[in-house]
């Protein structure tokens, strides 16, 4: 399988165009992930880096996760992988770690993410606050933020499978 990636169209509207991107980025890291092994998926960058193709998809699953059920609609919506004595367990991988179900989980909030946009205007303001800051946001400003998060993790996910297998591309 082959993962198709499309840019949104250079005339788009403003909310085509931030779903297009986010949804661009989204299939990046799903593609610098395809063919690979869990064994491979599980190979950090690095040492002594945990920095893994598995983690971050882990880690982008919380943060679709954040962002759109908590901050957003203000979903009551626990961490999957973190808890507050390993607050980045998003990246810490056993053997018994799978590609499926983090991929799966992954899948699953980004279509939850996706149903909490749709109820949202670009200029609406979250019903959530961030856990941190209390801060409130528009959606236009999570689709940026997510955009930008997930295009500097994929910066992360080409060195990382270059280093894997020696794949390259954007």
């Amino acid at each position: 399988m082959t993962t198709e990636r499309l840019e949104p169209a250079p005339t788009a509207d403003e909310r085509t165009m931030l779903e297009g991107w986010l949804d661009y980025h989204r299939l990046t890291l799903a593609w610098k992930c395809e063919g690979l092994t869990d064994a491979e998926l599980r190979t950090a960058s690095v040492e002594p880096s945990e920095l893994t193709l598995m983690g971050l998809v882990r880690h982008m699953a919380e943060v679709e996760r954040s962002w759109f059920r908590r901050v957003l609609a203000a979903e009551d919506a626990g961490p999957i992988y973190f808890t507050e004595e390993d607050r980045d367990g998003d990246f810490h991988l056993s053997e018994t770690d799978t590609w499926e179900e983090a991929y799966a989980t992954w899948q699953a909030e980004i279509e939850s993410a996706r149903g909490n946009a749709a109820r949202f205007g670009l200029d609406d303001i979250s019903e959530g606050k961030h856990l941190r800051t209390g801060q409130r946001f528009n959606l236009r400003w999570i689709y940026t933020h997510m955009i930008e998060e997930y295009a500097r993790h994929n910066g992360h996910a080409d060195m990382i499978r270059e280093r894997i297998d020696g794949a390259i591309g954007d």
